[in-house]
């Protein structure tokens, strides 16, 4: 175990931290998560896949023993699959089925991996993807999200269709905004004490927030329209038809009800469309499992393919994932948001993990705390972002440190993976588009057997 840590994995913080903390993560996964539904449209529920990321969680949880603490989010990886499950039904409803239909055939790939891995054991992963593989994998998943990062940093307001933020016409605003946010995360994180170490995210998304506050008060005074940060559109709608009931709470549009309806519309060859569109990338996604467990193992200091098992973590995230879609309709996946938290707050306590969970799952009722949430700046999220992004990168090269790079079979090994990840080696094949992590993963992969067998031969 690593003794950096504040938190241990079995460590139980007392119930008033342990809040906090949970909020804290919520906030870290918060943006990702619910962005996924804003992206692929149809109606889908933001609130609902909250639900969902919750419950793929504890399902997670349960299967990894409450050994592994990291949260499931909806995976953007299947976000080309889920447009092809409504793109290829006959109606709203069957396509609402649809994504509950590919997440199963997504899991099952997990579940028989899983199976595979514990009738053989991990070793061949290790052989497969050593400290020179994995290491800049884990790297560019960081810096391939620095663009969403840097892109948040100026921008803020209402989304458009696409589920991004519409750009400012003044940047500096929003820069202001997302610096502040910085640099209160980083200056907690660094020289904080006690409690304001453990959640600088918190204390840097609400000083963020009361500048964006600031600059939208005066915007409104002013009537400048280039100043008003903050989009207040999520709250209005909770008293669009009046103060009510669902003003405070709101079930929220969970998928497997519209699923039920599109039954009748289903057929075997619109279950080959979704099969087609969801198995391989699941594939793709298992390489990115593999690369966010070892990069989580080096900052706890527990090799978590080892204990509780990579076969338990497959089950977990493979289980979890389709319980997100019932619910959310969102496939679910580790998220690197998530692992970024525990790394820079050093609270590796499965314990919040598990409280963030059941958190979501009841703030996803609340509509004035899901409207807050919505309401929070592209600017100041971006703010953040930097920070968990670049941890994730930083992790990453950590691990090549331990790596000889005077080793050509290493050093071009490691070389390939990061300028693949990073130029943005993505391909499509048919409907279905393996990431550039993915893509540098493999070829990487496929480099060191190559070099490591000529090597042997030489030798």
């Amino acid at each position: 175990m690593n003794n950096n840590l504040v938190y241990g994995i079995k460590d139980k913080p007392q119930f008033s931290k342990l809040i906090v903390l949970a909020i804290q993560q919520l906030l870290a996964i918060m943006a990702a998560t619910i962005a996924v539904p804003a992206i692929v449209g149809n109606g889908m529920s933001a609130s609902a896949a909250l639900f969902g990321a919750g419950v793929g969680t504890l399902v997670y949880q349960l299967f990894t023993k409450f050994r592994s603490p990291v949260f499931l989010g909806s995976s953007f990886a299947f976000i080309g699959s889920m447009t092809a499950a409504f793109a290829g039904a006959v109606s709203l409803s069957l396509g609402y089925l649809g994504l509950i239909i590919g997440a199963v055939c997504a899991g099952l790939v997990y579940v028989i991996i899983a199976l595979v891995v514990k009738l053989v054991g991990v070793g061949w992963i290790n052989k497969l993807m050593p400290a020179a593989v994995i290491g800049p994998t884990v790297a560019i998943i960081g810096l391939s999200l620095a663009g969403a990062a840097i892109k948040d940093v100026f921008s803020y307001g209402p989304q458009d269709g696409n589920g991004s933020f519409i750009m400012t016409t003044n940047i500096w605003v929003s820069f202001i905004c997302a610096i502040v946010t910085l640099f209160v995360v980083v200056l907690c994180s660094t020289y904080g004490k006690k409690m304001t170490k453990l959640i600088p995210f918190i204390i840097g998304i609400l000083a963020g927030y009361a500048v964006a506050l600031i600059f939208t008060a005066i915007g409104y005074a002013a009537g400048n329209d280039a100043l008003k940060v903050i989009d207040f559109a999520p709250f209005k709608a909770l008293v669009a038809n009046g103060v009510n009931v669902d003003t405070f709470v709101a079930l929220p549009q969970f998928s497997f009800l519209a699923a039920i309806k599109g039954a009748k519309d289903f057929n075997l060859g619109y279950l080959a469309t979704v099969a087609v569109a969801y198995v391989p990338v699941a594939f793709v996604v298992f390489a990115e499992h593999i690369a966010d467990h070892k990069n989580l193992s080096s900052i706890i200091g527990s090799d978590l393919l080892e204990e509780p098992g990579l076969h338990r973590t497959l089950l977990g995230d493979g289980v979890g994932s389709i319980a997100g879609a019932i619910f959310g309709g969102c496939p679910n996946t580790t998220y690197g948001e998530s692992v970024g938290c525990i790394a820079i707050t050093r609270n590796a306590s499965v314990a919040t993990i598990t409280t963030t969970a059941i958190l979501a799952i009841l703030i996803a009722f609340v509509s004035p705390f899901v409207a807050f949430l919505d309401s929070i700046p592209g600017c100041v999220m971006g703010g953040v972002c930097i920070t968990l992004y670049g941890f994730i990168a930083v992790s990453g090269l950590k691990m090549i440190q331990k790596v000889d790079l005077e080793d050509n079979a290493n050093f071009f090994t490691v070389s390939v993976i990061l300028i693949a990840g990073i130029g943005g080696m993505a391909m499509a094949i048919g409907k279905v588009t393996i990431t550039s992590i993915a893509c540098a993963l493999i070829l990487g992969i496929i480099v060191n057997i190559v070099l490591t067998k000529f090597k042997k031969n030489q030798d």
